[in-house]
């Protein structure tokens, strides 16, 4: 069995926070610390520290880098490091459990970062995530979409809750249609009572808000549309249920060929596969609830749209009720089975050029 120890030379540890970047160097065959060091977050920081990790290192490229965050902290750090030559991977999530007693500080993290993959198999390193190119215009993307939805359901909470406090001439048993939203939006100042003219007001500013996020929604998933069709994935749109959102999650989350190794671990990491939970003369699988919940939340719309909508899927669905199958089981088996057919369609698709939205 090849492991990491046996294929690389070094390997530099960083534990990475919002003004620093720790550093610790090991020797990869022995583990034997050969150094640490602490250098600022910025460009001429990281720069340094590449310098720093190549004079004790000989310059060998073979060099394994292990950050710690390469989607948030990290990412500057990774994307500089790949372009100096180096092969970088994701931190390997570590047991704190295992650490209790022994202390905590960068260095140490650092240390543990580094020697948490010594043992790994090649094919068990987290490969990060492309960050270029249409795959991160669509995180970027998703991650302005969630925090406009997260802010759009509060909006039309507060409207509703205002609306059911002061009579304004709006039936608030339910939350606003987008109609009575709109009507809100449109409401002018009238003569009442100080008490009702703040609220009026109030509830005009908000709906005005609702209608505005409805807007930006829209431009961001337009948006999320043109990338996608000029992207590889776009043949995923034709697909019943499978909208933008859905394909964009998708996208961003498989990345890249080879940054998941198998359809069964794209299945893990979407939170998807059954957890064996078997005892004796019982042979049973329990639901996974770990996971990337986004993507696992995106495959569970599709699903639901697909049972109502898609032929092939109500037949199947038919087909195992009648085998005395739950509904929850039958959807719990077609996101296992969606979410192998969007791992392979996109590993069918990851040899065919790219290219990206034109710009002018």
């Amino acid at each position: 069995m090849t492991i990491v120890a046996h294929t690389h030379p070094y390997v530099v540890g960083v534990d990475t926070h919002a003004r620093t970047h720790t550093f610790a160097i090991l020797v990869a065959a022995t583990g034997e610390l050969v150094a640490t060091e602490q250098f600022p977050s910025t460009r001429a920081g990281m720069d340094r520290a590449i310098a720093w990790a190549a004079r004790r290192t000989g310059g060998d490229l073979a060099t394994l880098w292990v950050i710690e965050g390469v989607a948030t902290y990290g990412a500057r750090l990774a994307a500089t490091v790949s372009r100096a030559g180096y092969d970088v991977v994701e931190a390997a999530r570590m047991d704190a459990r295992a650490h209790r007693g022994t202390g905590k500080s960068d260095p140490l993290d650092a240390r543990r970062i580094a020697a948490a993959v010594l043992s790994l198999e090649p094919t068990q390193l987290r490969q990060p995530r492309s960050d270029d190119g249409i795959r991160a215009a669509l995180r970027i993307l998703l991650a302005s979409r969630e925090h406009m939805t997260t802010e759009r359901t509060a909006t039309i909470n507060a409207l509703t809750a205002l609306l059911r406090v002061v009579d304004l001439g709006i039936d608030a048993r339910t939350a606003p249609t987008s109609k009575q939203v709109n009507e809100v939006a449109r409401w002018r100042a009238r003569v009442e009572d100080l008490a009702t003219i703040t609220a009026r007001a109030e509830a005009i500013r908000l709906a005005k808000r609702v209608v505005d996020l409805d807007r930006e929604l829209a431009a961001n998933q337009a948006q999320m549309i043109d990338l996608i069709r000029s992207s590889k994935a776009a043949v995923l749109l034709d697909k019943t249920g499978i909208g933008p959102v859905t394909v964009a999650v998708v996208l961003a989350t498989w990345s890249h060929a080879g940054r998941v190794r198998s359809e069964a671990a794209f299945a893990a990491l979407a939170g998807v596969n059954p957890i064996p939970a078997s005892s004796g003369n019982t042979t049973r699988h329990r639901l996974n609830r770990g996971g990337d919940r986004r993507l696992n939340r995106a495959l569970h719309m599709a699903v639901v749209t697909r049972m109502t909508h898609h032929p092939q899927t109500r037949a199947y669905v038919e087909r195992r009720r009648a085998e005395g199958r739950t509904t929850k089981e039958i959807r719990r088996c077609l996101k296992r089975y969606l979410a192998r057919q969007l791992y392979r369609t996109l590993n069918a698709l990851h040899d065919q050029p790219e290219t990206g939205p034109q710009t002018t």
